[in-house]
């Protein structure tokens, strides 16, 4: 994994704070993400985890603070945004449309191939296993070849073995200098796959 300070950061957060109404999500959150790192986003419910991701991915406008990343941004929220009724080819191509991804068709093969869904390409998405529509999720974030992928809760509801292929596929994204924040409420699986770990409590960065 890169070292955040060795080289150039693809993420730097100074100061994000949310607000909403009288609640504080985020106080005054900064932290920096290397090239390449992997790292764990870790907090009880309601500690702010999915508020940051989705400031992150310019989902939500923080009040205060300011945010840099080198490149785009992919977003893989953890309710699976897939369409059932289409098959996994369908899907590709309607977000990269969406996303409006120069050479659509060639994004659609590269997520196929780099996701190992190119058996499935045909399948409707409703008719996959829970792994198989997890790692379309995360192809859809992948389209614009993101610089920084964001995932809220990748491994959740997967059996065992389809979380070890899960984490493989996200390893493999690190390994190309992909930038992966992810959270989770596993900590032994955030210890035993994250390079870092981030922590939050009440909306307040404790450790990372």
């Amino acid at each position: 994994m890169s070292d955040p300070a060795a080289g150039a950061a693809a993420c730097e957060a100074r100061g994000l704070t949310k607000r909403f109404g009288d609640r504080v999500a985020l106080d005054s959150v900064s932290f920096t993400l290397g090239s390449g790192e992997l790292v764990g986003l870790v907090g009880a419910n309601g500690a702010g985890k999915t508020t940051l991701l989705s400031v992150l991915a310019g989902v939500l406008a923080p009040d205060t603070g300011t945010l840099s990343i080198s490149g785009s941004v992919g977003w893989v929220p953890q309710s699976v945004a897939v369409y059932s009724r289409l098959t996994v080819a369908e899907n590709l191509r309607l977000f990269a449309r969406l996303e409006r991804v120069d050479d659509a068709e060639s994004a659609v093969a590269r997520m196929l191939q780099q996701t190992r869904l190119s058996d499935r390409a045909r399948d409707q998405a409703g008719r996959l296993s829970g792994g198989n529509r997890q790692r379309l999720n995360i192809a859809l974030g992948l389209l614009a070849d993101p610089a920084v992928l964001l995932l809220d809760e990748p491994t959740a509801a997967l059996d065992p073995d389809q979380r070890e292929r899960m984490w493989e596929f996200i390893g493999a994204l690190a390994a190309r200098e992909t930038t992966v924040l992810f959270s989770s409420h596993e900590l032994s699986e955030v210890e035993r796959r994250a390079g870092r770990v981030l922590a939050l409590q009440d909306g307040r960065l404790v450790g990372g």
